[in-house]
Parts: C-alpha cells; structure tokens; sequence
C-alpha cells in the first residue's frame, strides 16, 4: 500500500508565499517522476510543475519564476515553494508521484488526498 499525504495549504494575501509538502510512504522499491497539479472550482485538473528523477524541472506558463518545485528523494518527498500569489492560484493542489512497490513491477501513478490554497486579501 502507498500513501501520499500533502501539507502546507492555506489562505495567504496576494503577494504571499506558501510552501507544499508531500510524502510518499509505504511499500515503495523506487520513485520516478514526481509533481504537483491543481483544480479550480468547475474546472479541469491542470500541472503545475514536475520534477523528473535527474532534477529536470517543468513548469506551467503561468507559474514560472513565481513557484519552484523541489524534491528529497531521499525521503519520498516533493516541495512546492509558492511566491509572489495571486488569487487565479487558488485551487485544490494535488501531489503525484510514479512509484514501483517491487523490483519486477512498472511504475503506476498515485495522487494525493489534495490541499486547499486561497489566495485573498
């Protein structure tokens, strides 16, 4: 069993920062790719940032140079500094990571429980 858990949200001005957490625990052989999405009321889930097992980092147009994505692999563990919020960030954040439990499986993704980001004055 593989268990995803996210920490951090919560409600910050415009202009502020928030930083993300997430861990990936349980039955895990290795972790590939690991990132961070985000859904809007009545809207699709989209990507926010990647982070691929070399480093390699992808970001969405609209958070570049404004939130950086960063990893322990050591610890299962994918941050997301927020800076410089604006209220369109506001969104449920969702962790992901691509994780194999044995030496002989193939990766398959798993998701995150989610954690509410307002940005409001």
């Amino acid at each position: 069993q593989v268990q995803l858990v996210e920490s951090g949200g919560g409600l910050v001005q415009p202009g502020g920062s928030l930083r993300l957490s997430c861990t990936a625990s349980g039955s895990i052989f290795s972790v590939n790719d690991m990132g961070w999405y985000r859904q809007a009321p009545g809207k699709q889930r989209d990507l926010v940032a990647v982070i691929i097992s070399s480093g390699s980092t992808t970001y969405a147009t609209s958070v570049k140079g404004r939130f950086s994505i960063s990893r322990d692999s050591a610890k299962n563990t994918v941050y997301l500094q927020m800076d410089s919020l604006k209220p369109e960030d506001t969104a449920v954040y969702y962790c992901s990571a691509q994780i194999r439990t044995t030496r002989y499986s193939t990766y398959l993704l798993y998701w995150g429980q989610g954690t509410q980001v307002t940005v409001s004055s």
